[in-house]
């Protein structure tokens, strides 16, 4: 979307396609590497990035360093990710249609805004993590809010 805003080549590989499942009978890496090898044999080209959502409260003292409760389902995790423009999540159905789960609507997404979701990271993360992303030097058109 933002390439798009960016006059970027649509075709282009993304860095990354965030594919997230919830699956609370089993909470392993191994089903997600499973997971991610079938997207692989199916788009090996794709650069595909599988997480469990009901596993995340597993990883994510380890990694942000503060305790997180399990979420219920993968609308409550995408619900929470780090910046509004983020909380977006599409399913495909069974008939061919698309599901987009959009809690907090898509306004930030479609006119280029990104802010920080306080749902679970903070504030102090937030600018961590846009520092660390290098997005304003990819996306310079986005206008960031920066808490």
């Amino acid at each position: 979307m933002w390439d798009d805003l960016h006059g970027r080549d649509l075709s282009a590989t993304p860095r990354d396609i965030d594919f997230v499942f919830f699956d609370p009978l089993d909470l392993s890496e191994p089903r997600e590497r499973a997971i991610e090898a079938e997207l692989r044999a199916r788009v090996p080209v794709a650069p595909w990035d599988v997480k469990n959502q009901a596993a995340v409260h597993l990883w994510y003292p380890r990694v942000f360093g503060i305790h997180v409760e399990p979420f219920a389902s993968s609308g409550e995790a995408i619900a929470s990710f780090p910046e509004i423009a983020t909380c977006v999540g599409v399913r495909l159905l069974d008939d061919d249609d698309l599901l987009v789960a959009a809690p907090h609507g898509l306004d930030d997404l479609l006119e280029g805004v990104c802010r920080h979701n306080p749902t679970r990271v903070s504030a102090a993360s937030y600018r961590r993590r846009l520092a660390a992303k290098g997005w304003s030097a990819r996306w310079p058109r986005v206008r960031y809010i920066v808490p």
